[in-house]
């Protein structure tokens, strides 16, 4: 299924706030991330608080497609 912008948008959102889900998301240039637990969402901009305390910022555009696990 695919979403439009704003329902992925507002999905992502939503499974990002849960701290039980691993997320690994796909990028457009193929690499692949995962989402530690300590993750937010600003705007259109994911943050991933790495566990050195480095972040990444990754925009929501740069995302083809993401997988959600059960922790």
């Amino acid at each position: 299924m695919k979403l439009e912008t704003m329902d992925f948008k507002k999905q992502l959102q939503q499974y990002i706030q849960f701290r039980g889900i691993d997320i690994i998301l796909h990028l457009k240039d193929g690499s692949t991330l995962e989402l530690d637990k300590n993750r937010k969402m600003e705007g259109d901009i994911v943050i991933r608080n790495n566990r050195d305390g480095k972040q990444s910022l990754i925009h929501i555009e740069e995302i083809i497609k993401v997988d959600f696990y059960a922790a």
